[in-house]
């Protein structure tokens, strides 16, 4: 008996033996392949991590990062890791599995930027993973899908988008006036929302007596106005969010953004994070979106064409236009819920930084105020889509802004077939190219990209035309152009922004209306404390308070 388990035992360990072998020996055979098919392509961009342990490292560092909102801090560490590689130093590599496992190009680069969005377009999409983890949210919208379902889902929006759309202001001055109506109610203490939106309760000294008043946190209610304008664009029945912010909809969209955003940081770890507060977000946002869905589908088909025949046909929303195409209910709530979420946050979060940046230079107020009353005149004259157009410092506001803070400051794109990213070499000459294998994640960051300072002119202390691209000067676009694929606040090639114009056309809407009112905006709080919110869009994380400043000629609201 003894000696049977004796050979039981060295039995077992020769078997075990043996499965540590093959192991090894399929771990090597599939390294080399996969090193080989590197090889095959060109070079690996500088790598940070190559197994699990390190690899999670990065991912939790980012998700922290996120969490505590120092993601575009973390994105520049990334880059210095790299400084003096081959390569060069704006383009990293994180592996989790180092045997063909999928990796993470993390890149910066411009060449990066117009390979994957424009120059190798088809050779790069959402892929089936970013699907699977973001469709809960936005379902098979245009921001998820690739191939035909993109295109579809395209084609199903773009008419909404046509100049003649959206050069009728109607939707804009009704919302913007609301907009300014609530400002003045808390900047008279008469706003009844206790929910600590919008007023901050404690008076400051007004020193020069020109009736400042409240302080008001602009950001909420831009955030709240835009929401406003796109559900009543969208659905023909606004949220009214100026005058119920607590609305469960609204921290609904909030909430179920901001996870949605963490998942995503976390990459192949993103399971370990639980996932109650995500699908009760997404049950309200349902139950919000689908009775208007529900009320379009049961209108006769002859009914849809009337309302959507011209857009000053009665009723007439972005719904209608759909349904008009599409009987399926989960259709139309992917891309209700994927414009909403385009046309709210993208366009509140630029005023934001806008007015957070104009807050500080008194001199570039008065500048876009001028410009202002020559091109419209002062309130009640409304701008035209013409004259919105036609200020150029007002659009050199605008850009500046986006330049500094575009709107969304991380998106990834997958390799959807073996391929290669052009690579520069340190000191700017070209490098072997940088291999990206099929399924290899490659995430690029504009706001890191369209802060390098290599990529600006010389610039100086004097706060000219090229002074430091870190500072505030909408100045520099009277006689600097961006080199192509180095500004894209809009992304660029196939799935540019289909939204770009009505956004640049509601927002420049809204500040001309403001500074009409407001002559002066005075920013309360610590300006050097405010930080960059990493969300899907990138916000002002301290909010903008600020108090507003009537103008002389301002009529009574």
């Amino acid at each position: 008996m003894l000696a049977q388990l004796r050979f039981d035992s060295v039995h077992a360990l020769a078997f075990a033996g043996t499965l540590v072998v093959i192991f090894l020996a399929f771990f090597i055979i599939q390294y080399t392949r996969n090193e080989l098919r590197i090889r095959s392509l060109g070079v690996r961009a500088p790598v940070l991590a190559k197994n699990p342990l390190t690899g999670l490292r990065w991912f939790l560092g980012a998700g922290r990062a996120q969490l505590n909102h120092r993601l575009f801090q973390y994105f520049e560490e990334l880059f210095l890791e790299a400084r003096g590689a081959a390569t060069g130093n704006d383009c990293v590599e994180v592996q989790v599995m180092p045997a063909g496992g999928q990796r993470y190009i993390i890149t910066r680069d411009p060449e990066h930027v117009k390979a994957v969005l424009a120059g190798q377009f088809a050779q790069f999409g959402k892929g089936q993973e970013f699907h699977e983890l973001w469709s809960p949210f936005l379902g098979d919208s245009i921001f998820t899908t690739d191939g035909p379902r993109w295109h579809d889902s395209r084609s199903l929006i773009r008419p909404m988008f046509v100049k003649d759309r959206v050069s009728d202001l109607v939707v804009f001055e009704r919302w913007t006036a609301a907009l300014i109506r609530q400002i003045e109610r808390q900047r008279r203490g008469l706003d009844n929302d206790n929910s600590g939106f919008g007023v901050e309760k404690e008076k400051y000294n007004t020193k020069d007596g020109d009736g400042g008043g409240d302080v008001v946190d602009i950001q909420s209610l831009f955030y709240r106005m835009t929401l406003d304008v796109t559900t009543d664009f969208l659905l023909g029945a606004s949220v009214d969010s100026l005058s119920n912010p607590r609305d469960e909809f609204a921290e609904a969209f909030n909430e179920v953004q901001r996870l949605q955003m963490y998942l995503t940081m976390l990459g192949p770890f993103q399971g370990i994070v639980p996932r109650g507060r995500y699908r009760a977000g997404l049950r309200a946002i349902d139950r919000f979106v689908m009775p208007y869905i529900e009320a379009a589908l049961a209108l006769p088909a002859e009914e849809l064409e009337k309302r959507t025949s011209s857009s000053s046909g009665s009723g007439f929303t972005f719904l209608h236009s759909v349904a008009r195409h599409t009987r399926d209910p989960k259709v139309l709530r992917d891309q209700i819920v994927a414009v909403l979420l385009a046309g709210r946050d993208t366009t509140a979060a630029t005023l934001s930084w806008a007015v957070y940046e104009l807050s500080r230079y008194p001199a570039k107020v008065a500048r876009l105020r001028a410009e202002i009353n020559d091109a419209v005149g002062p309130a009640p004259a409304t701008p035209s889509y013409d004259n919105l157009k036609n200020m150029p410092y007002l659009r050199h506001v605008l850009n500046e802004t986006l330049r500094l803070y575009p709107a969304v400051p991380y998106n990834l794109r997958v390799a959807l077939e073996d391929t290669t990213l052009p690579s520069t070499a340190a000191g700017g000459q070209p490098g072997p190219p940088v291999a990206v294998l099929k399924d290899d994640v490659v995430v690029y960051s504009t706001l890191s990209m369209q802060r390098r300072r290599n990529l600006y002119p010389s610039h100086g202390s004097d706060g000219g035309h090229f002074a430091d691209p870190a500072i505030f000067v909408p100045e520099r676009w009277e006689s600097w152009n961006p080199k192509p694929w180095t500004y894209v606040p809009f992304n660029g090639g196939p799935r540019i922004c289909v939204g770009q114009n009505f956004a640049l056309t509601e927002m420049a809407y809204v500040l001309v209306r403001l500074l009409q009112k407001y002559e002066r905006i005075e920013y309360i709080g610590d300006w050097s404390a405010q930080f960059h919110e990493p969300e899907i869009v990138g916000k002002p994380g301290q909010g903008v308070k600020v108090r507003l400043h009537e103008a002389a000629n301002a009529p009574p609201t």
